[in-house]
């Protein structure tokens, strides 16, 4: 976990270890939404970014009644 500061302008810098990680690029967008007293911040793709996300997740799991 990292610790930042809010800037009189309420800026934040995203430590570079992050940037690094996420592949975060100058001028990048990034989704911020509020939930449950946090925010989270969601770097915005490009749809072909996102092409195989979802290769080996599980899809067996118990579905509710209604969503089968």
């Amino acid at each position: 976990m990292k610790i930042v500061t809010v800037s009189p302008k309420f800026q934040v810098v995203v430590p570079r270890s992050i940037r690094e990680s996420l592949g975060l690029k100058p001028g990048q967008k990034l989704l911020v939404v509020e939930r449950k007293g946090r925010i989270e911040l969601i770097p915005e793709r490009e749809i072909g970014e996102l092409k195989g996300f979802l290769k080996g997740i599980n899809p067996e799991f118990e579905r509710e009644g209604d969503r089968v």
